[in-house]
């Protein structure tokens, strides 16, 4: 059993939640996820690590509740406890001196971005942030991300708050006036297409970080496979990050919302709540 140490309201629809996890606290590394269940009846989710510390063995993770289970996790409170929680899994992202990094976090997709931005920029790389929401209540993480950002770009759907447009906005405008070496994106599948669409013209590297539909995370099920480069992959255990210029993101969207209807059927089951 894993223990929640502490939750917190981050908007309307996130937050964030810390559990007592010794073992993956120990071994995590920016860029990786965890597989929990909530209960012995609860379906298998996979979450990144926004932050993991040793030294008080635990971890913490961001979500949106978007659906059964995600709502389910936010209503528990601390001194609650979880039934699993894996990890961590995946490769870790790519953490070096590479020099000019462009760090994307679309939506929760800050919580994920954070810890690679915070561990490229302890490296020595120059680091600029750009968060993108669809409005102000929705803008996750701003001070911990301009802590370790050079410049932080805050973008929202509505202009509610920062400059109104989406993340592609600000890139365009670094990238056409700045020698950039790398651009990391994460977020929603059409925000990755589309920046990586705008990183192709500029010949810029860029690495994406997926999330698909995830059974059992240790590569036999099949369900989270990705095509990158004409090759299929498994985002559990070849990612969860891939060079976004190769990533059929078309495909990926397909294949994500291949259980929509179930879902919503799921949450109108008002009984297992």
């Amino acid at each position: 059993m894993f223990k929640i140490l502490d939750v917190k309201q981050l908007s309307k629809e996130i937050k964030s939640m810390k559990v007592s996890a010794p073992e993956i606290a120990k071994k995590a590394k920016p860029g990786q996820f965890i597989v929990l269940r909530i209960d012995e009846k609860g379906e298998r989710i996979p979450l990144t690590i926004n932050d993991f510390d040793p030294k008080t063995g635990s971890i913490t993770i961001i979500f949106q509740e978007v659906g059964k289970t995600t709502k389910k996790l936010g209503m528990l409170k601390k001194g609650d406890f979880l039934i699993d929680v894996a990890g961590p899994l995946g490769h870790p992202g790519r953490v070096e001196k590479i020099g000019t990094v462009v760090c994307i976090g679309g939506g929760v997709g800050a919580a994920v971005i954070y810890p690679e931005a915070r561990a490229l920029k302890e490296t020595g790389n120059e680091v600029l942030s750009i968060i993108g929401a669809r409005s102000r209540h929705m803008v996750i993480l701003e001070d911990q991300m301009r802590k370790i950002s050079d410049e932080l770009y805050i973008t929202t759907d509505d202009g509610s708050y920062g400059r109104i447009g989406v993340v592609t906005d600000p890139l365009k405008e670094i990238l056409t006036k700045r020698k950039i070496d790398l651009v990391i994106a994460i977020g929603p599948i059409i925000m990755m297409k589309f920046v990586c669409l705008m990183t192709k013209e500029f010949n810029i590297p860029t690495i994406v970080n997926l999330n698909p539909i995830m059974v059992d995370a240790t590569g036999m099920c099949g369900s989270c496979r990705v095509t990158v480069g004409n090759e299929i992959k498994f985002a559990c255990v070849d990612g969860p990050e891939f060079d976004g210029h190769l990533v059929d993101f078309d495909e990926l969207t397909n294949r994500n919302a291949r259980f929509l209807e179930e879902e919503k059927e799921s949450c109108r089951c008002k009984k297992d709540f």
